[in-house]
This record gives structure tokens, sequence and C-alpha cells, in this order.
């Protein structure tokens, strides 16, 4: 049996259908229960936040797992990449209510959930960046003066817009992906393969 970690909430269910199109037959339960089984019981699929997709598969307690390339970047996993599955689609940008916040300030000031990435982009830049790391509701913080920007995922943009931000840079674009763990990857890898091949 092959164990699979999915994200909770929208991503799960595109998955699930992307799953269902390769005939792998699975409904998600209706109770609390955090995992369950194909109609084949070939599978069996984890419930996890989707920032913890790629810690489960990485300390083996799954195969494999389903995670948006933003997460993967963020938390530098160490798994194979083995199949871009083509759903949720957005982009990690950087966005501010002034398109020029880049030249305003000898440090920049950004909040964000994606503290790694945000450390890399600007470093890459050459910026002096202090980042402020957020939780939610990160489009707030431009608008109350903590941060001169931030840097989030977006799918339509259209919170941005509604809060009066601006798309100043794109860093790079996000679908999920099917990762693999590395030791998994060989020790069952007739039936990682044959997964692969049903969702081709």
């Amino acid at each position: 049996m092959i164990t699979i970690a999915l994200p909770k909430g929208r991503l799960m269910e595109e998955t699930i259908e992307v799953f269902s199109k390769a005939s792998i037959n699975v409904e998600i339960p209706t109770s609390r229960r955090l995992y369950f089984y194909d109609s084949s019981s070939n599978y069996r699929f984890l419930i996890v936040r989707a920032q913890d997709v790629p810690t489960y598969v990485e300390r083996n307690a799954a195969d494999l797992g389903v995670v948006g390339r933003d997460v993967l970047n963020e938390n530098a996993s160490d798994l194979f990449e083995l199949v871009d599955l083509s759903i949720g689609y957005c982009r990690m940008v950087v966005a501010a209510k002034d398109t020029e916040c880049f030249k305003k300030n000898s440090t920049i000031r950004v909040a964000t959930k994606f503290v790694n990435i945000a450390k890399r982009f600007f470093a890459q830049k050459r910026l002096n960046a202090e980042i402020i790391k957020l939780y939610g509701s990160i489009e707030l913080a431009p608008l109350l003066g903590i941060a001169d920007c931030i840097v989030d995922i977006v799918s339509t943009g259209r919170t941005l817009k509604e809060n009066g931000l601006k798309v100043v840079e794109e860093i790079f674009e996000s679908t999920a992906v099917l990762v693999s763990n590395r030791v998994a990857f060989y020790t069952k890898n007739e039936e990682i393969s044959q997964f692969i091949e049903l969702l081709k």
C-alpha cells in the first residue's frame, strides 16, 4: 500500500478530481477522520495542512504527497518532484501600494508568511530587507504602515486590488506537484511508477 499526504481544502478537492480521472476512486470522508482509502484499498490518503505535506513525506509518514511549489520552495524539502499536476495555479509576488517601493528606503520592510522565499528574493536583488512574519491578512501591513510591501501567493489578484495593492514583481509561478520520499521512491518504485502511469 502507498500512503499519500493530501493538503486540506480546495487543493485536495482538485487533486481528488485528478485522481478520479485516472480511475483512482476516492471519497473524502464526511467525518473528522484524517485518513481514508481508495475503493481498491491500494492507496491510503492522509489529510494534513498544506505546509505539513513535505514534513510527512520527508519523514516517511507518507510515501507521496501533493504540494504547491510555493510550500516546497519555502521549506526547501529534500524530496523528489515526480509529476506536475497542473492544478492549484497561483503566483508568488511582491505587492505594494507604491510600485517604486524598492527605491524609497535603504531597508525595505516586507510582511510575509513566506520568510525564506522573501529573504532569498531580496538577497538576490542585493536589497536590504527587514522581514516581518505574519500568518494572515498580509495585505493589511502596507495599509497600516508596518511594511513597505508584501510577499504573498495570489491566484486572481482580486484581494490585492481590493486593498489598494499592485504587483511590483512576480517571483515565480506555482502549481501543485506530486512529490516522493527519497527512500520510498526506491523501496516502492514499482508501486509508485504504476501510480504515476495512472496519472499520465
